[in-house]
């Protein structure tokens, strides 16, 4: 189900709006200034699929919040505001929105752009998307987010990125090429590019992730081929 996020500090907007996605089945999140938006955002940010932002809103304005969002997430955003001069919209386009609308508007026209700015999300969300759930553990690697049982496992940036290529490679033993005397995880993650740091920083990397951040806090070296 689709679920948006409307973020407008006029009531009277906020409800038609939130009228118009109830009737074609959406949920809806409604806040009424910037850094309400902005938590609701953090909190469901996995269950919010398209969010309408108003630009002109107290404590926090809409180029605010949607850079903010930008930031964490790649979900649609279309900006609804009174302000309909072009600088305005470049901005609010250059920032990261996908559309924009002047007020006044059709909250039936909100809707037809909204849905086919999600008619065209999923084909290229499921070729982009990197997330692996492997009974009780999530790895998601856009998001930079492993979770166990829905609870956040606290890993560093680079032991997240050793932790998705061991999972997701798991049923590898021996890559072409690559001797296999070296532990999986090594061959992998020193076969990425970009790497500034030596052999042997990956090895400790390696050794560090499996007993003092997983095995200990929760038992998630089960999980893993090394």
């Amino acid at each position: 189900m689709n679920k948006v996020l409307i973020a407008d500090d006029n009531t009277q907007i906020t409800k038609v709006l939130k009228d118009y996605a109830s009737k074609e089945g959406w949920g809806c999140y409604v806040a009424y200034n910037g850094e309400e938006a902005l938590r609701l955002f953090r909190e469901f940010s996995r269950e919010i699929t398209i969010v309408f932002l108003d630009v002109m809103m107290p404590r926090k304005d809409g180029f605010a919040v949607c850079k903010a969002i930008r930031a964490m997430s790649q979900v649609p955003v279309i900006m609804i505001t009174a302000r309909s001069e072009d600088a305005d919209k470049i901005m609010g386009l250059d920032i990261g929105a996908d559309d924009y609308i002047v007020k006044p508007f059709s909250a039936a026209e909100v809707m037809a752009r909204a849905r086919a700015i999600l008619r065209r999300i999923p084909q290229q969300e499921e070729s982009k998307s990197r997330k692996l759930v492997i009974a009780n553990l999530t790895i998601d690697i856009d998001n930079y987010m492993v979770t166990i049982d829905d609870k956040e496992v606290p890993l560093t940036k680079r032991e997240k990125e050793l932790l998705w290529l061991l999972a997701s490679n798991s049923k590898k033993s021996v890559l072409p090429g690559q001797p296999a005397g070296q532990p999986l995880g090594l061959r992998l993650f020193w076969r990425q590019p970009n790497r500034g740091f030596p052999y042997q920083t990956a090895a400790g990397q390696t050794g560090r992730l499996r007993p003092s951040r997983l095995e200990r806090k929760n038992h998630l070296g089960r999980w893993l081929p090394f």
